[in-house]
């Protein structure tokens, strides 16, 4: 008999059936009730032992943790909180778990804990749901590209590029670190390494999936990046999962468009089809901001937070109006911002987005015409000359959550910009040829997908919503 899910069970109508189910042991009592749990679902089920009739040798092996394989009638339950029970028939223990050594009791831990046991903290509540809502929010955005016309590509991982100009990069060398070659400059000499020149891990697949954008039309990514930036906040991951679709003759306006109903979707996707993870993270939430001060409690519940997102129209307000609203609100008259706004030109914080989010407008924001100084050199210059055709948007609670641009389609303009930055024509001449053969408008966006999985959950730390974090000074697992 092909054994079922603990969800399949749970969700069934016809009692008094035969059925087999495998699963690991969360609580056991009283030497009678197992609640067990496979992973299917957030809820355990229920499955009562005749203790008289079972082995003493296997009432010893059933603790939390353990692996075990049951055989038994599915019945309606008369105790509270369950529909359906198992009557057990026979049990098997497919693995021990030692209770004095499974870290996973069952009892509250920290989350500092349960990120130095990642390997089993999806046997608690919290973050099976939260990797569920992964994995759910995960399919629906294959799902919408596909059902959008889409073709999904492959960025390389290895790159001879920093399309950010950043530089924060993890190098990729086979050469000796201790005595590594040296040219006439007396500098490391790639062209003896591996692939014969600099490489890095890469920090996007943005202009990769530019090539592929003017020749497919629409095309999106879905791939690790990865940051050598030495931050330790609850924001900030060295290696994290980014969205980035682009399109060919699409302007900033549908740009924005395309973002805008790309997050709808996908936030729906999650509320219809994880209602019961959301649910229980919901009430984690309310529970928790009842040990907080009235100040830093959350003033939406979890779902309130995804229907305000779904629900409202995002408004669109340029970079210069923002600035003018900030300069001019009570918190940065009265030096309630941390960062005060004096200026046009400011790189705007969290604190200045969702205060346009949560306080002046009062839904989701996109903001659009930034200062090109503040932005990436391949954003398309406007008539201006001093701002580009870039776009953020906005989320309550936790400020950006997607950054877009019209691209740069005018070769001279994209060489100026880049000699500005002395940014090597030589290594990124392939992305010129775009410019030179069949040039044309394109734009696209970037999502940090753990980004995206924290405002879902409303987890407070990235860390705890990708299986295993890399942080600076932590690559375990």
């Amino acid at each position: 008999m092909k054994h079922s899910t603990v969800a399949e069970l749970l969700s069934q109508v016809k009692k008094q059936n035969e059925i087999e189910i495998k699963g690991w042991v969360r609580t056991f009592r009283a030497n009678r009730f197992i609640a067990l749990n496979d992973g299917s679902t957030i809820n355990n089920i229920q499955c009562v032992i005749d203790f008289e009739n079972t082995d003493e040798s296997i009432l010893k092996r059933i603790t939390t943790g353990a692996a075990i394989h049951i055989k038994g009638i599915l019945v309606e339950s008369l105790g509270k909180g369950q529909t359906v029970e198992i009557q057990v028939v026979s049990i098997n223990i497919l693995g021990d778990s030692n209770p004095d050594e499974y870290p996973i009791q069952p009892k509250k831990h920290t989350f500092e804990f349960l990120r130095e046991n990642a390997h089993l903290r999806t046997r608690t509540n919290t973050f099976s749901a939260v990797m569920r809502l992964r994995s759910t929010l995960s399919f629906a955005i294959h799902k919408y590209f596909n059902e959008n016309g889409f073709y999904y590509m492959h960025t390389p991982i290895i790159t001879g590029s920093d399309a950010e100009g950043a530089g924060e990069m993890f190098r990729v060398s086979l050469l000796d670190a201790k005595n590594p070659p040296l040219n006439d400059n007396g500098k490391v000499d790639y062209t003896q390494d591996f692939f014969g020149k600099e490489t890095n891990l890469t920090v996007s697949g943005q202009l990769e999936a530019e090539t592929y954008a003017m020749s497919l039309g629409k095309v999106y990514t879905f791939s690790p990046t990865f940051r050598a930036e030495n931050s330790n906040t609850s924001r900030h991951l060295s290696e994290f999962w980014m969205i980035e679709p682009e399109v060919a003759f699409m302007d900033l306006e549908g740009n924005m468009d395309l973002a805008e109903d790309f997050l709808k979707y996908v936030l729906k996707y999650a509320l219809k089809n994880n209602k019961e993870d959301l649910a229980f993270l919901e009430q984690r939430l309310i529970q928790e901001d009842k040990t907080k001060p009235q100040a830093e409690r959350n003033e939406m519940t979890l779902t309130e937070k995804l229907r305000f997102v779904i629900d409202n129209n995002f408004k669109r307000v340029s970079y210069t109006e923002a600035i003018d609203i900030l300069r001019n609100c009570k918190p940065n008259k009265k030096k309630k911002f941390k960062y005060i706004i004096k200026e046009w030109g400011a790189d705007l914080q969290s604190e200045h987005e969702r205060f346009l989010v949560e306080k002046h407008f009062e839904c989701p924001v996109i903001l659009f015409d930034y200062p090109a100084n503040i932005k990436a050199f391949y954003m398309r210059l406007n008539e201006d000359g001093k701002t580009v055709r870039a776009m953020d948007i906005l989320f309550p609670a936790i400020g950006e959550i997607v950054g877009g641009a019209q691209r740069e389609e005018r070769l001279d303009v994209l060489k100026e910009k880049m000699a500005a930055l002395d940014i090597s024509e030589e290594e990124l001449w392939w992305y010129l040829d775009l410019r030179k053969y069949g040039t044309a408008v394109h734009s696209g966006f970037g999502l940090g997908f753990e980004r995206l999985v924290m405002f879902a959950t409303g987890m407070s730390n990235i860390r705890d919503v990708i299986p295993y974090p890399r942080t600076p000074q932590n690559a375990e697992f």
